[in-house]
């Protein structure tokens, strides 16, 4: 037996914190070119982090994702995190795999909500905070009062003297600077790794005695490759592993899940995994050649009995239905079409995404999906859209919870709004008939206003688009789960109707151009409907079935004006979260590889008017 030391000074690993855009992705980028990782004249993508399709056209972190740098002898591992409040899971599991964090706040905009939520997991588990005010270049930017409001936010979330002693770096991660110092000189971004290396502690094994411990990890990330089948990514909290190893993975409770043999040991070496044959306490790596073991499970040597203990993560709060789709257009588009395949698809995100639950209905043919929130959910739908799955989707709806006195709660969020103060009258109107509360209103700076409310996550559900018509696309709204409290009564829904085709077909233009006066189109001529099908937004309360193949009776006679042209106004294209956000209850939204379509969980009137008796 070895005896072990105490910290391993080679190495550090921290964790990239912020809200949404506020310059995590881009930071690493020059983190990666300043330390060698990425030579001068490599040709690498921008946000180089952000590698799935969907992260690099919706420019967000959507999947937390390991990398390492080298600077003067020290291995830094770092880990970019999301900043969007949906994807809080991916945050709350790698916390464990670190031993600080770098908190990036925007010179301008201060701490957000979701700096909040995402501060408050990493003080809570005693980790020390680098703060990084970014983007002071901004023409709008005030470094001090962001640092001010960074301090108020940590003594709001009890932060200990020691993590309330943090140190303060300016920077520009866009132009790759950073400074300790407003009046230093802006060269690069050397501060902030030599800050990293003397803050941020190094990585302390978990020892028994003075021998050394064996081998354990926690899982806390999972990915499959196409040719190591399951990859388990973690940190070793003790003792060392090699290729070959006997380990065994236990579960939260201590059972045994599988046991097996490490066929593969990867190391995060800047954008690439790369093979290694040994790795100890501190490392941060990826194993192969497990087929059950999952996130939260601990990976040892056989003699360890007892698992690693593993961050509780917040439970859902939003929940859809994931259906197979029964339209009569099913099967045109898409090649995953059965309950099977769909449920292997669900089951195995859930696998690796421990902020979804998935659950099977009494109706064999659809499935309840349960995540943080809209976006989240819309992701997942959009990704398996693009692997070829058609789904049917129902509208977004809370998960309720019964307190000991056997009262309903709701979820609550806290919402950030930044507005100017022209439609700041129109944003508290609609939010407060959604029954949220205003609780700050301060002026902003550039005639805007910054308004802050407590509103249930129910009612703002569908809100988003409506608040950027209110605001004429100027608005920027922030939210973030809060709490579950006492339930607040009914809300109300969808103001207006919906106009739905009464018959199979294409539509035809000229019964389009008759039925602009009706309402808002969303089709467009010569699209295929069917009935049921919603092709427009009726311009009253109700909903109205219409005829959407009439043709112009053609004659022989002649007169003026009577073959003039038919002009359309362009139809609504909706976007999959606006969509599932605009549809009501017995409704549904049609995704498949090719489409998006809106459509009646009933498709003939007389089974609507049936259901809707049954549901009085």
């Amino acid at each position: 037996m070895t005896t072990q030391t105490p910290h391993r000074h080679d190495m550090r690993n921290v964790a990239i914190i912020a809200h949404v855009d506020h310059g995590k992705t881009t930071l690493v980028d020059n983190l990666f070119r300043q330390s060698g990782t990425v030579r001068d004249n490599q040709r690498v993508a921008e946000r180089a982090m952000d590698s799935g399709d969907l992260e690099r056209e919706r420019g967000i972190t959507i999947l937390a994702k390991c990398t390492s740098v080298e600077w003067r002898d020290t291995r830094i591992n770092i880990v970019d995190t999301p900043g969007h409040a949906d994807f809080g899971g991916e945050v709350e599991r790698i916390l464990s795999m670190v031993d600080g964090v770098v908190l990036l706040v925007d010179a301008a905009e201060g701490p957000m909500p979701q700096t909040k939520f995402v501060t408050q997991k990493a003080l809570s588990l005693g980790l020390k905070p680098v703060v990084v005010v970014n983007k002071i270049d901004k023409p709008e930017a005030d470094p001090e009062a962001a640092t001010d409001a960074c301090f108020d936010l940590f003594v709001a979330l009890d932060a200990n003297d020691e993590q309330l002693d943090f140190p303060i770096l300016y920077a520009s991660g866009r132009d790759g600077w950073a400074v300790t110092d407003m009046a230093d000189e802006r060269s690069d971004l050397s501060p902030l790794f030599e800050t990293i290396l003397t803050h941020v502690p190094a990585p302390r094994p978990v020892t028994s005695g003075a021998v050394e411990s064996p081998f354990a990890m926690l899982v806390t990330m999972l990915d499959r490759d196409n040719f190591l089948g399951r990859v388990l990514t973690g940190r070793v909290e003790a003792g060392r592993v090699t290729v070959g190893d006997p380990i065994h993975g236990l579960d939260r409770n201590g059972a045994v899940v599988e046991t097996g043999r490490v066929t593969k040991l990867l190391s995060f070496r800047g954008l690439e995994r790369v093979p290694v044959d040994t790795a100890e306490a501190g490392d941060i790596i990826a194993i192969a050649g497990l087929a059950d073991a999952t996130v939260a499970d601990t990976l040892a040597n056989p003699s360890v009995l007892t698992p690693l203990a593993a961050i509780p993560v917040d439970p859902p709060t939003l929940a859809m239905t994931f259906s197979v789709n029964d339209s009569p257009l099913a099967g045109r588009e898409g090649k995953q079409v059965t309950s099977r395949v769909i449920r292997d698809r669900l089951l195995r995100e859930a696998e690796g995404n421990v902020a979804i639950r998935v659950r099977e209905t009494e109706n064999k043919d659809s499935f309840e999906v349960a995540g943080r929130g809209e976006l989240q959910l819309g992701v997942l739908i959009e990704t398996m859209r693009r692997e070829g799955f058609e789904l049917a989707i129902s509208r977004p709806r809370v998960l309720m919870k019964t307190d000991e006195a056997g009262h309903k709660q709701e979820p609550y969020e806290t919402v950030q709004v930044d507005v100017d103060e022209a439609y700041q009258g129109a944003v508290v109107e609609k939010l407060s008939l959604r029954k949220a509360e205003l609780t700050g209103m301060t002026p902003s700076g550039g005639g805007k206003v910054r308004l802050t409310f407590d509103a249930p996550a129910r009612g703002l559900i569908g809100y988003h688009g409506e608040f950027l018509t209110d605001t004429r696309g100027t608005g920027i709204m922030n939210r973030s789960f809060d709490r579950y409290d006492s339930y607040k009564g009914p809300i109300t829904g969808r103001q207006r109707g919906v106009l739905i085709a009464n018959s199979p077909g294409k539509a035809v233009a000229y019964a389009l151009w008759n039925l602009e006066e009706r309402g808002v189109i969303m089709v467009e001529p010569g699209a295929d409907v069917y009935e049921g099908m919603i092709i427009g937004e009726n311009s009253r309360d109700n909903d109205l079935d219409v005829n959407v193949l009439k043709a112009k009776q053609l004659t022989n006679i002649r007169a003026a004006g009577k073959d003039d042209a038919v002009k359309l106004t362009p139809p609504r294209k909706m976007p999959l979260e606006e969509a599932l956000a605009y549809i009501n209850d017995d409704e549904l939204v049609e995704v498949t590889p090719d489409s998006i379509r809106l459509r009646k969980q009933f498709l003939k009137p007389h089974e609507r008017k049936r259901a809707a008796k049954l549901a009085v």
